[in-house]
């Protein structure tokens, strides 16, 4: 019991300071604060991390981890490749607007604080992911939908996707899904 305890409050805290990081920025968030926000003396910040570095770590990894699993569940149907994308887009999306977006949206705006051996093991994770949608990508342009230049077409596309969060607005004019459609419309022949 006291290892779910644990882990749940581990939870707790990479998610209040993948607010707090985004809010504030990483170099503006005290220890004090990460500690305030879930209720804890700062000291016992340290039982479950080594310093504030390693938290910024925690959130980058549990915001790219979450992010390929949901892009991993999403293809597990036998659908067309187009589809595929189609799925990929969208849960890209759902994540940086919705579920992850803190702990994403820290990712991009804060990738100098890591240290360089925490950004070799962020940039890890983070190529799983794309290797996700580079096999789909080359899928999809076989059959004749997209450009050749799959790898350049998928940085294009995480900058535009990763972009969102400075302009969609979930009650806006459209959703998430009809967000995805369009952008998906844009890219394909």
């Amino acid at each position: 019991m006291q290892n779910t305890l644990d882990k749940s409050r581990r939870d707790e805290l990479i998610d209040a300071a993948a607010h707090l990081f985004r809010e504030q920025g990483y170099e503006r968030t005290t220890v004090r604060d990460l500690a305030q926000a879930v209720g804890m003396q700062s000291g016992s910040l340290f039982y479950h991390f080594k310093n504030k570095a390693e938290i910024l770590e925690a959130v980058m990894a549990k915001g790219v981890t979450d992010i390929t699993i949901n892009a991993e569940a999403a293809l597990q149907h036998d659908i067309a490749p187009i589809e595929k994308l189609r799925s990929l887009i969208r849960e890209h999306l759902k994540a940086l607007l919705g579920s992850s977006q803190h702990a994403l949206e820290v990712l991009l705006y804060e990738w100098h604080s890591l240290s360089p051996e925490a950004r070799e093991r962020i940039v890890e994770l983070r190529d799983r992911y794309e290797a996700i949608w580079q096999v789909v990508l080359d899928e999809v342009a076989r059959d004749g939908l997209l450009p050749d230049d799959t790898a350049f077409l998928r940085k294009m596309l995480f900058g535009s996707m990763n972009w969102t969060v400075q302009w969609f607005r979930p009650n806006g004019n459209m959703s998430i899904n009809e967000l995805a459609d369009r952008m998906l419309k844009l890219i394909c022949r």
